[in-house]
């Protein structure tokens, strides 16, 4: 027997293999880089806008730079997870991500928009390159340990926008530069790149798509894993919770200064809070999913979503607002993880599924800056938040589709008589 059907057959606990619990914080050390990295610009927002001097629909194209650099990564990243694994894919991604933050403090020094945009660009190539290396390591993880991992490391990622926008509001409240404040957010973030990388096994892409070929008993190409029905109408999940977490990304404090009359420091805020809904949903999501199911959770936090963003919409009050955006957050916070979960579930091409369902998602990030930008320029961005509404509908009606097929739900790897069966949250 080798080792990897010896770990199959007896899934092995973090406190038994400190390697792999090196591999795990690693994986959530990295993916909180890009949380404080995003959530450092988002902070900044407004005061970046006046820098460069752009008004909404300017903004929007400004930020067409994170979601046209966020897709490149995304489309291009499974293609390098294949031939040379995660781990490079990693390195370079989020090499990208700590040297876009620093772009966009000197455009906001610069007061240069297309040096903001730049930045933006080079942030999106790196976030989506790692993006779909950090969840083919940490389906590869939950395989091995038979429990949840993808919650906790997107709830990873929302920790790390909580620290970055508690920093900003912080430094906004101070009138610290916007400048000065990335750039050392980019110093900072190398600093931790450094003592995580080390920990990133190497070869991970590779083992699943050499598994894949080897088990496949003809020469012939096999089908686009898009001809799977259930993976479309997982990606089309994906993409909606992807809308509505991204819309909060980019929008959330501008929604909040130009559409509730807030200060700069105010929208900050309300962000800090939409972030911090976010991480206690992932945190505390995996054992919810294994009680209840993936479409039953996903669905609630669809109409969690619905109602939160209706209230920021239509509330008269900037309090209510604030308020209701903690369930605009933890509606938000499940999808992207337990979908990609569910693309992963069968380790039989597991990178091309998690790779083309990410896709979907980024087609959000892609779509959604531009989109929103000038419709909130002719109606105002608290009415442009309804095509959000719209999305997370049809998303409630598509998540029954992330239910698990031939296996008891909550298996993931095979196990032994008697024992109990993991998650893959």
């Amino acid at each position: 027997m080798g080792p990897r059907e010896s770990l199959e057959r007896d899934p092995p606990t973090i406190e038994s293999m400190p390697s792999l619990r090196r591999r795990r914080y690693s994986l959530f050390a990295l993916i909180l880089i890009v949380g404080v990295g995003l959530s450092s610009w988002v902070t900044r927002t407004p005061a970046i806008r006046d820098a460069v001097e752009a008004s909404t629909a300017q903004m929007g194209m400004i930020l067409f730079g994170l979601s046209v650099g966020s897709m490149a990564g995304v489309i291009s990243s499974g293609w390098f997870v294949r031939r040379w694994g995660t781990r490079p894919v990693i390195a370079i991604g989020t090499g990208c991500v700590i040297a876009g933050t620093a772009l966009v403090g000197l455009g906001a020094l610069w007061s240069a928009a297309p040096v903001v945009f730049a930045g933006l660009l080079v942030f999106g190539i790196g976030g989506g390159l790692g993006e779909i290396g950090l969840n083919i390591s940490g389906a590869e993880l939950e395989r091995l340990l038979g429990r949840p991992v993808l919650p906790i490391l997107h709830g990873s990622f929302s920790l790390g926008t909580v620290i970055g926008a508690l920093v900003g509001i912080g430094l906004t409240a101070i009138n610290f530069s916007p400048a000065w404040h990335l750039l050392l957010a980019a110093a900072v973030m190398t600093g931790l790149t450094l003592w995580a990388l080390p920990g990133v096994v190497a070869g991970t892409g590779i083992e699943v798509s050499v598994r894949a070929r080897s088990s496949t008993p003809t020469a012939a190409p096999r089908p686009s894993v898009w001809r799977d029905r259930r993976l479309v109408l997982i990606g089309v999940v994906v993409l909606a919770m992807a809308f509505a977490e991204g819309s909060a990304n980019d929008w959330l404090p501008l929604l909040m200064v130009d559409g509730h009359d807030v200060s700069a420091t105010s929208g900050s805020l309300v962000f800090a809070g939409f972030a911090a809904a976010m991480t206690v949903g992932r945190f505390l999501g995996g054992p919810v999913v294994e009680r209840f199911g993936r479409p039953v959770v996903l669905r609630l936090s669809a109409v969690c979503a619905i109602v939160g963003i209706a209230v920021v919409v239509f509330s008269p009050s900037a309090v209510i607002a604030g308020v209701a955006v903690v369930l605009w957050g933890l509606g938000a916070s499940l999808g992207f993880p337990v979908a990609i979960s569910a693309a992963g579930d069968d380790p039989d091409r597991a990178s091309e599924r998690v790779s083309a369902v990410a896709t979907c998602g980024y087609l959000a990030f892609l779509v959604g800056p531009p989109l929103l930008g000038f419709v909130g320029e002719e109606v105002g961005l608290r009415l442009a938040m309804m095509i959000v509404i719209a999305l997370l509908v049809i998303a409630a009606f598509a998540a029954g589709a992330t239910g698990r097929r031939g296996r008891p739900r909550g298996a993931t790897v095979p196990q032994q008589s008697g024992a109990s069966p993991g998650t893959t949250g």
